[in-house]
């Protein structure tokens, strides 16, 4: 897919915008500010009549690997290096993510104890970083096996399948939606490992792998056999903290299922 005219116009007012903010060289006075186009060019190891036709929005060929460079060369943040490849229509070669196994951000260990709903978070290897004590008590077969990671204990623990209701949908659900993620961000080394592990460990999930079935996130009702409270029906929620995009905060509000009339 080609960017169109108007999103031409608007990455070549990016750049400009971008390259005026630019801290100018200490080489005498200029008369307008931030680096001169052929300065950002040869940062970025492109030629100025490239660099000069992209900012005025005429139709050339932009390759991934140059807006790259143009954006090491512009010194972009993360926010602007991905606006600046949606207005390109391309995809980032190599998208920035958090460094892994990371101290959790403190904004985040504190949220689930903020929400009386069952919540926790998991991280880009799908491990669970921090819960709630109603998370605790409604997930107690998965959080108190010792075994944090959520694909992991689905597909080697033997009591996933009678805690999770529909075990063999929601597990191949739930396959599906990490091959996305893995897909999206495959400079991610935790989910490599993982995928390759539980590929030799588990053949459900080495079955569920290559059958390639790719499925956005999404939420719903999830059921649950608690071993005190019986069956149990939530409706889960994934949010994704702007501030942190390899997290996500699950949440689990009760749903009440009205009983059929005889």
């Amino acid at each position: 897919m080609e960017p169109d005219q108007n999103q031409r116009r608007a990455l070549g007012n990016f750049l400009r915008a971008r390259r005026e903010a630019m801290p100018a060289p200490a080489t005498g006075r200029r008369r307008t500010p931030g680096m001169r186009r052929e300065e950002v060019a040869a940062l970025g190891s492109v030629s100025t009549t490239w660099y000069m036709w992209a900012e005025q929005g005429r139709d050339i060929s932009l390759s991934p690997r140059a807006l790259a460079r143009l954006a090491g060369a512009l010194r972009l943040t993360p926010a602007e290096r991905a606006y600046m490849f949606a207005l390109a229509a391309r995809l980032d070669p190599a998208p920035p993510h958090e460094p892994e196994d990371q101290k959790l951000p403190p904004d985040l260990s504190s949220l689930p104890s903020a929400i009386s709903s069952p919540a926790y978070v998991l991280d880009a290897g799908y491990n669970a970083r921090v819960w709630n004590m109603p998370a605790r008590d409604l997930l107690a077969p998965w959080l108190k096996s010792g075994e944090f990671n959520l694909l992991r204990y689905v597909f080697l623990y033997p009591n996933a399948r009678d805690f999770i209701e529909n075990w063999p949908e929601r597990a191949q659900r739930l396959v599906a939606e990490f091959h996305a993620e893995t897909g999206q961000k495959p400079d991610v080394p935790a989910r490599r490992t993982l995928a390759e592990s539980l590929c030799r460990d588990s053949p459900d999930f080495a079955q569920y792998w290559n059958s390639f079935t790719v499925l956005a996130r999404e939420g719903g009702l999830r059921k649950f056999n608690h071993p005190e409270r019986g069956t149990v029906t939530y409706t889960q929620h994934n949010l994704t903290p702007a501030a942190h995009p390899s997290y996500r905060l699950v949440i689990l509000t009760q749903t009440r299922v009205p009983l059929s009339r005889p």
